[in-house]
């Protein structure tokens, strides 16, 4: 497999504060990788170290020549206030070159279109931001994203306040563009239910640890319950992964006492 991005020895932080030590894994061309873990647990640290945007504090984090990110922000980065439409903000997503003629803004609305036809919203493309249901909105990002041609697609926590309905909806078309794509996918979110039914490899980042591996390794009551520090079940229904707390909320014994976090960090 070819790595795009290898952590080797990597210890993140700010200054003085040190968030992870000594991080070595890849991420490899064709992952689908959720990294994991609950709010303030470092899942941002390792994002912004993995996109080249914080160096570690040691080590290294090297990428691939030929990586080309597609980032999708949360939702609610946005600025609604802004008279844009939906087309505008997907063509934001192109690369700056420079002065403009007429065959590269032809070019840039040409790729453009083909991003919101990627996403379903070429419907859309005349609408004001105010005017988006939040699954809109997420697959309008998705579209910016996608129209710099990326082969890495990064969502941070992309079903964040969405219903049943649209969390679906927009897991299923992140699937789809993978596949049809070839893109490698890092998932961000706090919500391991969603992403341990959407992605092929976990990284669990919790109270200043760190854990990577398949779904199935990763996936079970001993290796959850000593990151998240309560004792957790894992059930398997209708095909689907279902991490649920032990009735009481028992915690781990062999847990971390800085892990142990309230029962909704595993939901």
């Amino acid at each position: 497999m070819t790595a795009l991005i290898a952590f080797e020895g990597a210890t993140l932080g700010y200054g003085r504060h040190v968030v992870l030590r000594d991080l070595s894994f890849e991420i490899n061309e064709g992952d689908y990788l959720g990294l994991v873990g609950p709010n303030g647990a470092g899942k941002t640290t390792v994002l912004r170290a993995l996109l080249g945007i914080h160096a570690p504090l040691s080590g290294t984090v090297r990428r691939a020549a030929d990586v080309r990110f597609g980032y999708v922000p949360q939702r609610d980065q946005l600025n609604l206030s802004y008279p844009l439409s939906v087309a505008d903000v997907v063509r934001m997503g192109r690369p700056p070159r420079g002065p403009l003629a007429t065959s590269a803004r032809r070019a840039d609305r040409e790729a453009a279109d083909r991003a919101l036809a990627q996403v379903g919203l070429t419907a859309l493309a005349d609408r004001r931001l105010g005017n988006l249901s939040g699954g809109e909105k997420q697959r309008m990002l998705l579209a910016r994203a996608l129209v710099s041609e990326p082969n890495v697609l990064v969502l941070d926590e992309p079903t964040n306040g969405m219903d049943l309905g649209a969390t679906t909806q927009i897991l299923t078309l992140v699937r789809d563009l993978r596949l049809e794509q070839r893109l490698t996918v890092i998932f961000v979110s706090h919500a391991l239910n969603e992403v341990a039914n959407a992605v092929e490899k976990i990284a669990l980042v919790v109270g200043g640890r760190f854990r990577l591996g398949s779904t199935r390794e990763i996936l079970t009551a001993e290796i959850l319950g000593g990151m998240y520090g309560i004792r957790v079940d894992v059930e398997h229904i209708g095909g689907r992964h279902v991490v649920l707390p032990h009735p009481g909320g028992a915690t781990f014994e062999n847990a971390d006492p800085r892990t142990r976090r309230s029962e909704s960090s595993v939901a």
